[in-house]
C-alpha cells in the first residue's frame, strides 16, 4: 500500500439505503484525498433513506449526488478498481451480506439496519443517528491506519478485528 495513492472504497448493503450511504458520504466529506468512497447494494431499494439524509445534513456532510445503486456499476469496464471493499450489513440479524468479488482487501463491519428499526419518528432518527455515530468511529479508526507501512496480512486483521470490536483495530 502507497502513502502517495489515492484509495478506493467500497461500502456494501443490500439495499443501499442508509448504512453504506452513510459511510460513503462521511468518508467522502474528510479533508484530503486519500480516499475516495461509493457504496452500493445487492439488491439496492432504488433511494436513498430521507432519515440517512437528515443526518448526513445535520452533521453537515454533503448529501448531493448520493443515491441507491446496484454493485453491477462496479463491475464493469472502466469502472473504479477497489482497494477495499466493506460490507456493513448486520449478519447477526439474519441478512444476507454481497460477497465482492476479486482481491481487494475487504472485512465486515456489521451495523444494526437503522431502516428496519421501528419507533417513534424521533426514535428513528436517534436510531439512525447511533449507527450513523458508529460508521464515523470505525471510518475515523480506518482512515488513521498506517496503510503504507502495513503489510496485506497485518492490515487484513487490523480490518477484521475493526469490525469485531474497534477499539482493537487503533
Amino acid at each position: 500500500m502507497s502513502g502517495d495513492k489515492t484509495y478506493n472504497v467500497l461500502f456494501l448493503c443490500t439495499g443501499n439505503s442508509a448504512r453504506s450511504i452513510l459511510a460513503e458520504a462521511y468518508l467522502n466529506s474528510l479533508p484530503g484525498n486519500r480516499f475516495k468512497a461509493w457504496s452500493a447494494g445487492s439488491h439496492p431499494g432504488g433511494k436513498v433513506n430521507p432519515i440517512a439524509l437528515d443526518v448526513l445534513r445535520n452533521a453537515r456532510v454533503a448529501t448531493e449526488g448520493l443515491r441507491s445503486k446496484s454493485w453491477d456499476e462496479f463491475a464493469v469496464p472502466g469502472a473504479p478498481h477497489m482497494d477495499f471493499v466493506f460490507t456493513v450489513c448486520d449478519n447477526a440479524a439474519g441478512e444476507v451480506c454481497p460477497i465482492w468479488p476479486g482481491q481487494p482487501m475487504s472485512a465486515h463491519w456489521p451495523f444494526a439496519d437503522p431502516a428496519a428499526f421501528e419507533g417513534s419518528d424521533a426514535e428513528k432518527h436517534a436510531f439512525f443517528l447511533d449507527v450513523f455515530r458508529q460508521i464515523r468511529a470505525r471510518i475515523d479508526i480506518f482512515t488513521n491506519l498506517p496503510l503504507a507501512k502495513l503489510d496485506n496480512l497485518s492490515l487484513k486483521k487490523r480490518l477484521d478485528d475493526l469490525g469485531r470490536n474497534p477499539a482493537q483495530a487503533s
